[in-house]
């Protein structure tokens, strides 16, 4: 579905990515693991076109998008949730779903895409009209990728979602992702947990430095003594 072919991306004059390939299936999760400064976010920056690329190609469902807007992007059907959730913490809740939508013009496919939402995370229901500064940040993060499945996504891509939040509604999060997967929507996965990132990924990629340094099957790398021995820390054994 996505492809990134020797990708090159950075800012000002430094590099960030350098020649990054990476693909994911229609239908699948893949998950990207590094350190901070890897280039993870970057990498979502550069395929959701808030980045410039600066060399290399990009494509959805075998069409270039290498140069396309943002706003482009997100009618393909890409739809990128950001670090740090990054709501409109003035509006309610029901108002930042509302948003998520805004480039829809189907009001009774956007109903549906709200059901859904709500279907998936209850607790938006029931604090629809409440404001979303108010929410914790668990019930935040729910709303993030609510909103962005409003947009109805054929390729989410999530940024630490986990980030800040207690163990207990990380694995809730991180398991709705596999009902997202059932509807037909893959996934790109940014997270910080290593260990429960590889519990769901079909396929993961290691960044070092801007460069993939490892790839294979979630499973696979599950296993391996250098992940174990770099990315599998306290924190993770405690998730």
């Amino acid at each position: 579905m996505l492809e990134l072919d020797r990708v090159i991306s950075g800012y000002g004059s430094s590099r960030a990515l350098h020649e990054v390939s990476l693909t994911v299936p229609r239908g699948s999760l893949v998950t990207v693991l590094g350190a901070n400064g890897a280039g993870k976010s970057t990498l979502l920056r550069v395929a959701s076109g808030l980045l410039p690329i600066w060399g290399g190609d990009i494509k959805m469902d075998g069409r270039w998008m290498t140069r396309k807007s943002t706003r482009e992007i997100v009618r393909a059907g890409v739809v990128h949730c950001p670090e740090g959730r990054q709501i409109f913490s003035q509006l309610t809740v029901y108002e930042n779903l509302q948003m998520g939508g805004y480039l829809r013009d189907d009001r009774k496919a956007a109903k549906r895409s709200m059901d859904q939402v709500f279907s998936y995370f209850p607790r938006l229901k029931e604090r629809v009209k409440q404001r979303a500064g108010t929410l914790s940040g668990g019930e935040q993060q729910m709303l993030a990728i609510g909103r962005s499945l409003m947009a109805s996504p054929r390729l989410l891509m999530l940024d630490e979602p986990s980030l800040g939040i207690a163990p207990k509604l990380v694995q809730e999060i991180l398991g709705i992702l596999g009902f997202i997967q059932e509807e037909g929507t893959a996934v790109l996965l940014v997270e910080q947990n290593a260990r429960l990132a590889l519990q769901h990924a079909d396929y993961a990629y290691v960044l070092d430095l801007g460069r993939v340094v490892m790839e294979g099957a979630g499973s696979t790398l599950a296993k391996d003594s250098r992940i174990e021995e770099r990315y599998f820390g306290a924190r993770d054994t405690a998730m």
